[in-house]
Formats: structure tokens, C-alpha cells, sequence
């Protein structure tokens, strides 16, 4: 089965599989948002945080490649009131605009091997304008241990040492690693480890 098969699979469920509510760690950023601008939500699935982020007044595009996740991300958009540019993409391939961007944000996104992360982890550093705000959340290495959601391959985690040479130049880099119980929907619940990332594109 091929990642977006899987996808297509688990998004085609009723429930909003991680909830409707933002991820935790995005929405403790708050403070750091600017008032107005352009943001973008990588692999957005269902639209929790994209929505989230239009609620703070930003102009958002949610890209992700599931048409199944985007019907649902279009429907919370509508019930929460506000507007999605919602577009489907390979978040690996998409030609990622230069500097257009005052937030970039990657939530859980570690369905990708090591060559692929690459690529996207450069698209989106290329889409932040200088200033801009990165803000990445993943599963730690030590989430194998826990088995409570994530991939199970341990290249598709995320490290400090690999979020500080991925973006190496960034300045107010902040990484904070932590072990806790998540409540997200009916996929991300039980004790995680996982790896927070905020900086500002120098």
C-alpha cells in the first residue's frame, strides 16, 4: 500500500482523526504570530491547525495530498468561519514559492524517508520570508518506545542535531524536547515523545 493509499484510508473515517482542535505546541505560539500576513500549513490533513491559524487572522494555504483530509478540512473551515486556501499538493514536490510566507508550519509531518524530508524541509525554508517564523513539531526517536502514534521507521523521526543543521542560519532557534500525554483526536493519544522547533528565517 502507497503512503497516500494509507492516507486516503485513515482520512476516510467520520471522526476527525486528530481531533478538530489545534496541536498543542502551534497554539502555545500564539504570542509569536503576527497580527496579519500569509502562512502555510504543510501536509494539513483534516485542516485542525490551517483553521486554527486562519482564527488568528492570517491568510492561509493548506496544502496536503488527500483529497479525502481536504473535504473534511474545507467542512471545519465552513463550521469555524473562516476561509482556507486549500490546494493539493505533494508536500515534497510542490514548487514552493520563494519568500512568500510570514509562517510556515509542520505539524506530525514524518511520513517522509530521509531524501524526501530534504527536499521539503528546503521547500519551506525557501517559502519563509527573511523574519518569517518556522514552527515544525515531531516524534522523537524515543516514540518507538512508546508506539501511541507516528512512524515506525526511526529515519522518519526527528532529532536536534538534524532540525539544527536543517536550518542552520535561522536565528531565535528554540528546540524543546518533551515526554507527555497527548489527547488528539483518536491517533495521537498516550504518552509521546516528542521535539519542538521554533526559529525566525535570518
Amino acid at each position: 500500500m502507497s503512503e497516500f493509499e494509507r492516507w486516503e484510508g485513515r482520512y476516510a473515517a467520520s471522526e476527525y482523526i486528530f481531533g478538530e482542535e489545534p496541536n498543542y505546541f502551534l497554539a502555545s505560539c500564539k504570542a509569536l504570530l503576527p497580527k496579519s500576513g500569509k502562512a502555510l500549513a504543510v501536509a494539513d490533513g483534516e485542516g485542525r491547525n490551517g483553521v486554527w491559524l486562519a482564527e488568528q487572522g492570517l491568510d492561509v494555504l493548506s496544502i496536503d495530498f488527500s483529497p479525502n483530509a481536504q473535504v473534511k478540512a474545507r467542512a471545519l473551515a465552513a463550521r469555524r468561519g473562516v476561509t482556507l486556501d486549500i490546494r493539493l499538493a505533494d508536500v515534497h514536490n510542490w514548487d514552493y514559492p520563494d519568500a512568500a510566507f510570514d509562517v510556515v508550519a509542520e505539524i506530525f509531518t514524518q511520513f517522509s524517508p530521509p531524501a524526501e524530508r530534504a527536499k521539503k524541509w528546503a521547500g519551506m525554508r525557501k517559502a519563509l520570508k527573511p523574519g518569517g517564523l518556522m514552527i515544525i513539531q515531531g516524534y522523537t526517536p524515543k516514540q518507538l518506545d512508546y508506539g501511541t502514534g507516528g512512524p515506525k521507521q526511526l529515519e522518519n523521526l526527528y532529532t536536534r542535531t538534524m532540525l539544527e543543521e536543517a536550518f542552520a542560519g535561522f536565528r531565535d532557534m528554540n528546540i524543546i524536547e518533551e515526554e507527555l500525554e497527548m489527547h488528539e483526536g483518536s491517533s495521537h493519544g498516550g504518552m509521546s515523545a516528542v521535539i519542538n522547533f521554533m526559529a525566525r528565517k535570518a
